[in-house]
């Protein structure tokens, strides 16, 4: 399974989405900082799942449709940050697709997430990212989950690593860093997290328009 994460830079990336969806083969896309209003139906072989709806950067969720199944979208407000309660960027920053794989049988939940920005702590942040999980898991205990998006977590990845293997998530980082536009932000940005499945690979793709760098996450079932 080839799933894309990107986020946008407020919509200002959405015209690389075709070329993304195309080129490499991908079974889901999931979209942060997107225009929720101003997005297709289809991007070559993808399907919209759902977007949130009322987001001024919104999420979105992508899929293959003749590997997967849509059950059920979801969007989750999470813990709110200071940023969030003054200028209001993302009411909901989770939004969650249950699929079946039509090859396999497989069920899975594939998330969107985009966490507050570094004007809040890692303490919240990392808050947030627990409380993502369990709302992934409501819409299907036991079920295989992969969360990838912009977790704003470039510094002190070690302990969240930490805390990811204590609640029995597995964190994967990309082969290279994922923000570079300012030179002591720079670093690892976007990623995954995962719960059973076997994270082969997660690439850093091309620069686009965006002030952040797409990743490909690779991944096989794990059971």
């Amino acid at each position: 399974m080839r799933v894309i994460s990107y986020n946008l830079r407020k919509h200002k990336a959405s015209g690389e989405l075709q070329h993304l969806a195309t080129e490499f083969g991908v079974d889901a896309m999931c979209l942060q900082e997107c225009d929720s209003k101003d997005l297709p139906v289809t991007i070559g072989p993808l399907r919209l799942a759902d977007t949130t709806k009322t987001n001024r950067l919104g999420l979105a969720i992508y899929y293959r449709e003749d590997r997967f199944t849509a059950v059920s979208t979801q969007s989750f407000a999470l813990h709110k940050s200071f940023h969030d309660r003054v200028l209001a960027p993302a009411h909901e920053r989770l939004i969650g697709t249950r699929v079946v794989d039509n090859e396999t049988d497989h069920h899975l939940v594939i998330g969107s997430f985009h966490a507050a920005p570094l004007t809040a702590s890692n303490s919240l942040r990392r808050k947030q990212i627990h409380a993502a999980h369990a709302e992934l898991l409501t819409m299907g205990t036991g079920l295989m989950t992969l969360m990838v998006g912009d977790f704003n977590y470039p510094f002190f990845t070690k302990k969240l690593h930490t805390h990811m293997e204590n609640s029995g998530y597995a964190l994967s980082l990309s082969d290279k860093r994922t923000y570079t536009r300012y030179k002591f932000f720079k670093g690892h940005f976007d990623f995954a997290t995962s719960l059973g499945l076997n994270i082969t690979s997660v690439q850093t793709m091309p620069r686009g328009k965006s002030d952040h760098l797409p990743i490909l996450v690779t991944a096989e079932y794990g059971y």
